[in-house]
């Protein structure tokens, strides 16, 4: 197994153009009016709004590039963080002794999942939604399970 879990943006680079061009002209508009009525620092706090939004959605987008990778191999199983800049193993353990935790809520939900070995243990699949994750635990549950077996 190797699967590779991406963040999910729903609003596209061409979205974020156009509700920044939105967002600049209903500011814009109020900067007017404001000026209209004699209230000089409002249009300053406007434009810091509009600032705030930006480096939000751009933090976002930095954030979408970061992917988590699991490799399951019959000897080991490890997660990675993957960046444009950077990897940084984050789990390595013996594929023979390492198993598969759900955290499941009062609704039977998965809202969490955890590789454990010896008392240690290391979310992963946070980016996908409940449904997901369960369909990804159950699925790596298989392929630790095949990789005991030799089945790789």
């Amino acid at each position: 197994m190797d699967a590779v879990i991406t963040p999910n943006r729903s609003l596209s680079q061409r979205g974020f153009v156009v509700l920044i061009c939105v967002v600049t002209f209903f500011n814009c508009a109020a900067a007017a009016v404001f000026l209209a009525m004699g209230a000089t620092l409002v249009p300053l706090f406007l434009g810091l709004d509009l600032l705030a939004i930006i480096a939000a959605f751009l933090a976002s987008y930095a954030a979408a590039k970061r992917i988590e990778r699991v490799m399951v191999t019959s000897r080991e199983v490890r997660v990675v963080y993957e960046t444009p800049k950077s990897r940084e193993v984050i789990w390595e353990s013996p594929t023979a002794f390492t198993r598969v935790a759900r955290e499941i809520d009062e609704d039977d939900v998965v809202v969490g999942v955890r590789l454990a070995l010896s008392g240690r243990h290391a979310h992963v699949a946070a980016a996908l939604s409940p449904a997901e994750r369960a369909d990804f635990a159950h699925a790596l549950e298989r392929a630790i399970y095949d990789a005991r077996r030799g089945r790789v």
